[in-house]
């Protein structure tokens, strides 16, 4: 397995920009071609596959300023380090949930399964950005597709019990969505098997 060092979000961004995309853009008014980069590609995505929002592809996408100066490589890497962040965080939020009182046991049983979930996709995410680094696309898609199974297991452990409302129901459509996103972005990128 891929083992990165967790770089912040902007530091990995701006390295992969000034070593990547940049060099590869020379001669090119990278403003120019980028304007509709990100309306594009959540349009694909969306049209691609019914289960890509394409509203919350758009909006996740255009609030990090560095993706209006980026290609569909850098859309990717910034898909991944969102759901990355979302899963992060996710992890800290449910280890408060376990320390309150707020829930019963039943809840308190799947939102333990919802952490070892979530912890092993905080690490599955991180080798998928190093797969895809290192033009490893078919390892990435697969990583990115078990994260997002793992989504759906959280979210299906609350099903289990009649009228249990999921805590986690935002935090598991963030973070399928942008694996989602990453995906339609790598398989994009990927080069067509030759007939």
């Amino acid at each position: 397995m891929w083992h990165f060092s967790h770089f912040s979000f902007f530091s990995f961004c701006c390295l992969y920009i000034f070593l990547v995309i940049i060099p590869h853009q020379k001669g090119s008014n990278i403003a120019a071609t980028s304007v509709d980069i990100i309306n594009q590609t959540c349009k694909t995505c969306a049209d691609e596959s019914y289960t890509v929002d394409y509203i919350f592809c758009l909006t996740s996408l255009q609030v990090i300023p560095v993706s209006h100066v980026t290609n569909l490589h850098g859309l990717a890497l910034i898909a991944m380090e969102l759901a990355l962040r979302n899963a992060t965080n996710t992890v800290s939020g449910i280890k408060k949930s376990l320390n309150g009182t707020a829930f019963d046991p039943f809840a308190l049983a799947c939102l333990e399964n919802c952490l070892e979930l979530y912890s092993g996709s905080v690490r599955t995410i991180v080798d998928s950005i190093g797969a895809f680094v290192s033009e490893h696309y078919v390892i990435a898609k697969v990583w990115l597709s078990t994260v997002m199974e793992a989504v759906a297991t959280c979210e299906e452990g609350f099903a289990e019990k009649k009228g249990e409302v999921p805590p986690l129901t935002k935090e598991n459509y963030d973070l399928f969505q942008l694996c989602n996103i990453a995906l339609c972005i790598i398989h994009l990128l990927t080069p067509p098997l030759p007939p």
